[in-house]
């Protein structure tokens, strides 16, 4: 046994000590995450404003924090923005990671001194959960691919400005440098499909073990391996054992991914996010992944049947139950409080607590990691029919993820009451439109990951149709503007001229 391989099982279980230790106590450890929280950031502008000094419980900081997105902590970011110390969290951030926006446009989510290593931890920390249950660390003696963002940074204020993997590429530890490809300057490279193109030339010969990334990326990077050389991806890289992924839901993309490759690759899903790196799954056989309850982070959850209710419960970590749809709500060590990511979860199990991403708790598309919203594509709408005499009767829009010829793309399903004199000018405005509303669609569409959208023109009466079939004509039943899926969209096809 290598010597890597050694010191890998070593430290996967010391890893594997600490996790079990506030694993095994999960109510305990998030009442001190809690309380650690609060009295670091009492004397901050938020904490005086909320009076985190009087704060005991967490029925207290129910009554003294409420519920808030980026939007509603937006005065408080902005000062921190602004170059303002003091403000959510002691002292100043890091890093801002910038991340697109729903009615904010890109919005700057601060990484702190104190959360930025816990990104790096649960990352390394799945792993090492990984080698401890298999018993296999053969990964660490070859390469490893981290399909990433560029690790380029902006400044804003004096303070570093990125996407968060961009970021993350600054922590790979000194001993994983060798293993580790692309090489810096191929990371740095802006163009997504130009990026990929340099990856294939300086792996494709190289013994890859571990490959990470969004599944819809490392579908290209795949079927470009399989361009250049004619092979399956299992035979260039026949010790690769280690898929590791998050960003996406795996499961659009599982067949493909396993025809490219020729085989199973084991797996590990992460669920990682500006915010926080919220879990990550620590058994192969888990349904569900493990939520990091010592990692500066206090989860509340709100059941998503109620979230929208004027005063909905803010349920503990030990009021949850398996199987309910929740909006998951953090206050971290970066200074959020309170804080909405969207998300929506399922606990799996409570003994230990795991979860599955459930979904978002309105309506969107994320195919593709672009988190594209109801408010982007209304808006985008908006003004590519402005100045015009196009008019809209209805519309939705569905992700086609494995279309027969080209990349993936969005579907527009327009009902037009005028239509556009020239359809191709109108849906390149739209496009546009939604490139500016969107910065990850934009990432997408510019990286070659995804085309231009089309639209497909439904014909008049084509949603009363349709909803009629389904039961759900009048009343206040209404056709969602995004689905995450095709199920409407394959309806919606008779309907289409």
């Amino acid at each position: 046994m290598s010597l890597r391989k050694i010191v890998a099982k070593q430290l996967a279980r010391r890893a594997l000590k600490t996790i079990n230790k506030w694993a095994e106590n999960p109510i305990e450890s998030q009442k001190q995450v809690l309380n650690q929280l609060v009295q670091t950031a009492k004397h901050t502008a938020f904490g005086k404003d909320h009076g985190f000094e009087s704060i005991q419980t967490h029925k207290d900081f129910i009554d003294r924090v409420p519920i808030s997105d980026y939007e509603g902590l937006r005065p408080y970011i902005d000062r921190v923005v602004a170059g303002e110390a003091n403000v959510l969290w002691p002292g100043k951030p890091l890093y801002f990671a910038k991340t697109s926006g729903t009615t904010s446009g890109t919005k700057y989510i601060p990484l702190t001194k104190e959360s930025m290593p816990t990104h790096v931890e649960a990352a390394k920390n799945a792993l090492f959960c990984h080698i401890a249950a298999t018993g296999d660390a053969s990964f660490v003696d070859g390469k490893m691919i981290f399909l990433q963002g560029s690790p380029i940074l902006e400044q804003k204020n004096g303070i570093a400005l990125g996407r968060l993997s961009g970021i993350v590429a600054h922590y790979v530890p000194k001993y994983l440098q060798k293993n580790r490809l692309p090489s810096w300057e191929t990371n740095c490279i802006e163009d997504w499909e130009t990026k990929v193109d340099a990856i294939v030339e300086e792996t494709h010969n190289k013994d890859m073990r571990l490959i990470s990334g969004i599944p819809p990326w490392v579908s290209m990077y795949y079927e470009k391996l399989a361009a250049k050389t004619g092979k399956k991806v299992g035979e260039l890289f026949p010790n690769l054992n280690l898929f590791v992924y998050g960003g996406v839901n795996f499961e659009p993309y599982r067949t493909k991914l396993e025809n490219l490759v020729g085989r199973v690759v084991p797996s590990v899903e992460l669920y990682p996010a500006s915010e926080g790196f919220f879990a990550f799954q620590d058994q192969p056989d888990s349904n569900g992944m493990l939520l990091q309850l010592d990692s500066g982070m206090f989860y509340e959850f709100i059941p998503a049947d109620q979230f929208f209710d004027a005063y909905p419960p803010r349920f503990g970590l030990s009021e949850v139950e398996v199987e309910v749809n929740y909006v998951i709500i953090i206050s971290t060590n970066a200074g959020l409080w309170g804080y909405n990511i969207g998300d929506t979860v399922m606990f799996t199990s409570t003994s230990p607590y795991r979860i599955v991403v459930s979904g978002r708790i309105k309506h969107f598309i994320s195919a593709f990691g672009e988190h594209v919203i109801g408010k982007e594509v209304e808006q985008a709408l908006l003004l590519a029919s402005e100045n015009t005499s196009v008019e809209i009767s209805e519309f939705t829009v569905a992700p086609h993820v494995n279309p027969k010829n080209g990349l993936p793309y969005h579907e527009w399903f327009i009902e037009f009451t005028t239509p556009p004199t020239n359809m191709i000018a109108f849906g390149l405005a739209l496009d546009k439109h939604l490139c500016a509303q969107n910065s990850y669609y934009q990432d997408l569409i510019e990286g070659k990951v995804l085309r231009p959208l089309e639209i497909r023109r439904v014909e008049k009466d084509g949603f009363s149709r349709y909803m009629k079939r389904i039961g759900k004509l009048g009343g206040q039943n209404k056709v969602p503007r995004l689905t995450n899926d095709r199920k409407i969209a394959n309806e919606l096809i008779k309907e289409c001229r």
